[in-house]
């Protein structure tokens, strides 16, 4: 198997995740509440300033969806191998 950008384990961790819900309603905001919780914990751990961070990304996706596509679609990048362990 090929190595996988981040952005597409990402992706591959959600859709793993909305398996596990089945056929239960909502599966795929379900699955993607799970990652924004997790990214959202991460933000304020490791980010001073995590809010700032975050509302700049929704005002984009809100204001123009086109381009939070391009910026996702620039973050797939070239598949690479993984890093070397630290």
């Amino acid at each position: 198997m090929e190595a996988m950008t981040p952005l597409e384990r990402t992706e591959a961790l959600y859709a793993s995740l909305v398996r596990w819900y089945g056929d239960g309603s909502d599966r795929e905001l379900r699955a993607a509440t799970k990652l924004l919780m997790v990214a959202l914990d991460r933000l304020r751990t490791h980010a001073d300033d995590w809010r700032d961070l975050v509302d700049s990304y929704v005002a984009i996706l809100e204001r123009d969806p086109e381009r939070f596509r391009r910026m996702l679609e620039s973050q797939r990048g070239e598949t690479r191998n993984d890093p070397p362990p630290v």
